[in-house]
């Protein structure tokens, strides 16, 4: 069967053989599934989820008990006082940027530790010229680089003891960068480092990809708000579209005045036939999240047994489904991403080239035949076309899936 997707016997051997060695790894990922299995079922039978929360809105979405419920699963899962969990967000970059603009006022200062956000917030915050970024509109950015991996705790401290800071922003995934993704364990440590110097300043987590990587939530750790996608981690590959806001109440009551409109906020917005997929979705997750998770470390124990640089490497711990390949060549980026593609179940004879992306400074190339456009939890791969070319994977609706997969954009490599 393997030779009818065209990989030899060399490569689903190496790919076996590797696999072998990740056992006791594994374990440990199906055990934090269970937890979060539990988890998420308890909040079902908490919130006495029925047939009755599957039905449509539409127009103003008035009355919507499924909308309603859904966000009070959310809620009990993230460990939230509150959340607002609606397909009227296109992406986690557009929650992202709604809860930017719902808590911040001219004149506010925004505060990034991470470094450099994600591609497609430059022109939110203005860090690339736009008419319509907070910059624009009067509020100030700064930010803070990490230091080997890890928060500055110097210039933090610095920072927050000179100047009154509105928001500070933690992205935990890696985005584009080399950078090693924000852990739970040192998102802890740096949020209570904050909180003995600020107890009043807003802390919000860029949780894209990182939900049911373990278990915990931020939010259990001191965070006040998280933002993410529903075509990651929560949707479970079955969400069509979406995103969620969770965290304190009045934070999340300041979202959603600004994703809808003040004085109608939560009240509005029309379900249009998708509750049942957002709650079958985040059903799902805990073990699509594990999937993707296996995927991506059999990925980094194989790739790095060819010679290639991997981060993380298969035994370190993990804060996302994330895997870089650090190809240090081009044209085995592009090589390894067709590959992805040709064991894609949709437009698997498509072939990704490089091209101008949205929202992104350099060309991209992208490997993602999935169900849903741009869902990164189905088995996607990407990565902007600048050195050290590195390869951004992540996703596997299974893990079987994800398997055949790496073997197969491991055979793209090995012709070339």
């Amino acid at each position: 069967m393997y030779k009818m997707l065209n990989i030899c016997d060399d490569v689903y051997n190496l790919v076996n053989e590797e696999e072998k060695k990740l056992k006791d790894i594994f374990d440990k990922i199906d055990k934090d599934c269970e937890y979060n299995s539990l988890r998420v079922l308890s909040a079902f039978q908490n919130n006495k989820i029925s047939e009755a929360h599957f039905g449509s809105t539409t127009g103003y979405g008035y009355n919507d008990i499924g909308r309603d419920a859904i966000e009070r699963v959310f809620s009990e899962v993230l460990r939230a006082e509150d959340s607002l969990v609606r397909s009227q967000f296109i992406s986690g970059s557009h929650a992202l940027n709604v809860a930017l603009f719902a808590f911040l006022r001219p004149n506010d200062i925004m505060l990034s530790i991470t470094g450099t956000p994600y591609d497609t917030l430059h022109e939110v915050i203005g860090i690339k010229q736009n008419d319509s970024s907070l910059m624009s509109f009067g509020i100030k950015y700064e930010q803070i680089e990490l230091i080997n991996d890890d928060f500055d705790y110097e210039k933090i401290g610095n920072t927050l003891k000179k100047k009154k800071i509105k928001l500070i922003e933690i992205q935990r995934s890696k985005g584009y960068s080399t950078r090693k993704s924000i852990t739970i364990e040192k998102l802890e440590k740096v949020i209570k480092f904050i909180r003995k110097i600020d107890k009043d300043v807003i802390i919000m987590i860029d949780n894209c990809y990182c939900e049911f990587v373990g278990i915990k939530s931020p939010l259990e750790v001191g965070a006040d708000v998280i933002v993410g996608s529903l075509i990651k981690n929560l949707g479970g590959g079955i969400a069509p579209n979406g995103a969620y806001i969770a965290g304190r109440k009045d934070l999340v009551e300041l979202a959603s005045q600004r994703l809808t409109l003040p004085g109608e906020g939560r009240e509005v917005g029309p379900t249009l036939g998708i509750n049942k997929s957002i709650l079958q979705g985040l059903f799902f997750a805990p073990s699509v999240v594990s999937s993707a998770l296996k995927t991506a470390i059999l990925a980094s124990k194989v790739l790095e047994k060819l010679g290639y640089n991997v981060e993380p490497k298969y035994n370190e711990e993990r804060a996302d489904i994330v895997q870089n390949i650090i190809f240090n060549d081009e044209e085995k980026l592009i090589k390894y991403c067709q590959g992805i593609q040709m064991a894609s179940p949709i437009d698997s004879f498509a072939i990704p080239t490089p091209w101008d992306m949205p929202g992104y400074d350099d060309k991209v190339i992208m490997a993602a035949g999935t169900f849903t456009q741009g869902s990164s939890i189905e088995l996607s791969c990407d990565g902007p076309i600048r050195s050290p070319y590195i390869a951004y994977m992540q996703g596997g609706l299974t893990y079987e899936y994800g398997k055949i997969a790496v073997a197969r954009a491991v055979e793209e490599l090995t012709k070339q």
